[in-house]
């Protein structure tokens, strides 16, 4: 089954009042209460676009897939794609924790991704 991963992508983004993010940016309030709490079935297009564009993703950063016991998928079947790794998006404390050189190829690398030539 297919559900949303929003609150991991919020969380990278440092995104502290969700639903006030999604209201924001055009999403119903109703309709932002039913996204957080992973209780719609439907997902509008259009929705799914704006949250794209303000969180700077694509779909399958947000969508996971959750696979159902009694009806397994194939391993190589796309779908796998979309089964959740554990990572730690947390950014802010890798960086905190990076030792400086590291930190300074990391710096450079972020530069050259900026401007690439």
């Amino acid at each position: 089954m297919l559900y949303l991963n929003l609150k991991s992508v919020l969380e990278a983004r440092q995104i502290e009042k969700p639903h006030s993010f999604l209201v924001r940016i055009g999403i119903n309030p109703h309709t932002a209460h039913k996204i957080l709490h992973n209780d719609t079935h439907v997902m509008r297009l259009d929705n799914l676009t704006l949250i794209c564009k303000a969180l700077y993703c694509q779909p399958n950063d947000l969508l996971l897939f959750k696979e159902d016991p009694n009806h397994p998928i194939e391993k190589n079947h796309p779908l796998s794609k979309l089964i959740p790794a554990t990572e730690d998006l947390d950014w802010q404390k890798k960086l905190k924790t990076m030792p400086l050189d590291k930190l300074k190829q990391f710096s450079k690398m972020l530069d050259a991704s900026k401007n690439p030539e």
